[in-house]
């Protein structure tokens, strides 16, 4: 197996050729640059019959499993609104002191905000709702707190530090709202969750909300203890591998010994999200999924 961990332009480059070489893939997020880009990485490896991995973490949090399991089991009722959040006070790569100008250059980075943080948080939703189809997108992005002049002008930074959106999946009334920021004036962001009709669930911190009559219960739980649990006792072997994290449950896949999450549809339907906001920023009005698709162009630098 071969590990692809580049600037996002360089993606799918590396991805193809390492597929092209009878390697399955496992891949840094997000998926790539564009959404044409990393549908092509996509239907590649399932032209070749390789497995490719998305290093999406937060999947396998143990609140990620948590939740999942309150819908599995009708907690939650009828899902019908999520919102992804992710917050930085003032964490722009190079910018703000850490990192390489690179991750600030659309050039190499392809996004700012949405593709280096919001890809963990959309893709977790989109993870615990089924990956549902998008039907359409409206957002906005913006670049607008000061930044040190030195390095603003070294970097050339052309990228979004918050980012916003509003999609509507296709088949019904379920929707999401996203806001991602590497830096905002705030303190803090409510974390990610989901509602529905008997319950709700907040991610980050965990909570678990429903009513008993006239009685609201708002509830928290020890994501440690479950997440043991989890392991030890619900696995035929008491395996603490297969989803403990992305990197391991790669290796348990390529052992044999679980099933592949379909990160790379997952990472794909994220990658369609970000870039549908990117180009509601550019039209200033809502776009289609179709739109999305037919509009995105390759973005490949070569290797």
């Amino acid at each position: 197996a071969i590990d692809v961990c580049l600037h996002n332009n360089l993606h799918i480059s590396g991805t193809i050729a390492a597929l092209e070489s009878g390697r399955p893939v496992y891949c840094e997020k997000p998926m790539a640059g564009t959404y044409r880009d990393a549908q092509a990485m996509r239907d590649r490896a399932k032209a070749l019959g390789l497995y490719l991995h998305i290093q999406l973490g937060t999947l396998y949090a143990p609140e990620t499993r948590a939740a999942q399991e309150l819908i599995a089991t009708g907690q939650l009722g009828t899902l019908y609104h999520a919102r992804s959040t992710g917050h930085r006070r003032r964490g722009r790569p190079y910018i703000d002191g850490y990192g390489r100008a690179d991750f600030v250059q659309k050039e190499k980075s392809a996004g700012g905000a949405l593709y280096d943080m919001g890809v963990y948080h959309i893709s977790q939703i989109l993870h615990l709702l089924g990956n549902p189809a998008v039907e359409r997108v409206s957002g906005q992005t913006y670049q607008k707190m000061a930044m040190d002049p030195k390095r603003a002008e070294a970097s050339g930074a052309n990228v979004e530090e918050l980012g916003m959106g509003f999609v509507r999946f296709a088949g019904g009334d379920l929707t999401m709202d996203v806001i991602e920021a590497w830096a905002i004036h705030l303190d803090s962001f409510e974390g990610s969750y989901i509602v529905g009709s008997e319950g709700g669930v907040r991610l980050n911190p965990f909570g678990f909300f429903r009513s008993a009559g006239d009685l609201d219960l708002n509830s928290g739980a020890s994501m440690g203890d479950f997440g043991y649990r989890k392991r030890k006792l619900r696995t035929e072997d008491g395996d603490t591998d297969i989803f403990s994290s992305s990197q391991r449950h790669w290796i348990a896949a390529l052992q044999g010994r679980t099933p592949l999450l379909p990160t790379a549809d997952i990472a794909l339907n994220t990658m369609l999200i970000s870039e549908g906001i990117y180009l509601s920023t550019q039209e200033r009005r809502e776009v289609t999924a179709d739109e999305i698709v037919d509009r995105s162009v390759s973005k490949a630098l070569p290797l």
